[in-house]
């Protein structure tokens, strides 16, 4: 499904850790939207981003910096704060969508398959490391 020409934006909320994944994402797809994750040391990611698709204003930030990590409530004041229709957001690895005050909250999990502190039925050994990515396909 990651076809080059089929995909219109890639969203990725942080923690690509290594050029080369920037470079992957971006041959998928060159509308590419990046915040920082605590991992990234690439300085040119914002904290957070605002963007417009459609009629849509959508927000994006990593996530470490709203405490408690994943509070929905901590969430809608960043999301009121951007002032946007959609937050999307990460660092909990785990995939959540709320409907909440008005606004929606997207939380797509990790591409990679890594590991979550939030939840208690997953192999610990695996990696400590990856990134949220949300695809926007085209017709």
């Amino acid at each position: 499904m990651l076809v080059p020409g089929k995909i219109q934006h890639v969203i990725c909320t942080g923690n690509l850790c290594i050029k080369e994944v920037h470079d992957y994402l971006k041959s998928l797809c060159p509308d590419l939207h990046i915040t920082h994750g605590e991992y990234d040391e690439d300085s040119r990611y914002p904290e957070t981003k605002t963007l417009t698709i459609g009629q849509f204003k959508l927000g994006i930030c990593h996530g470490h910096q709203v405490i408690p990590w994943g509070d929905l409530d901590s969430l809608a004041m960043l999301q009121r704060q951007l002032d946007v229709d959609i937050l999307i957001t990460g660092h909990t690895h785990q995939f959540k969508a709320y409907k909440h005050e008005g606004g929606i909250v997207i939380i797509p999990g990790s591409a990679t398959g890594a590991y979550s502190s939030f939840t208690y039925d997953v192999n610990p050994r695996w990696t400590l490391t990856g990134c949220a990515v949300w695809f926007m396909y085209t017709n």
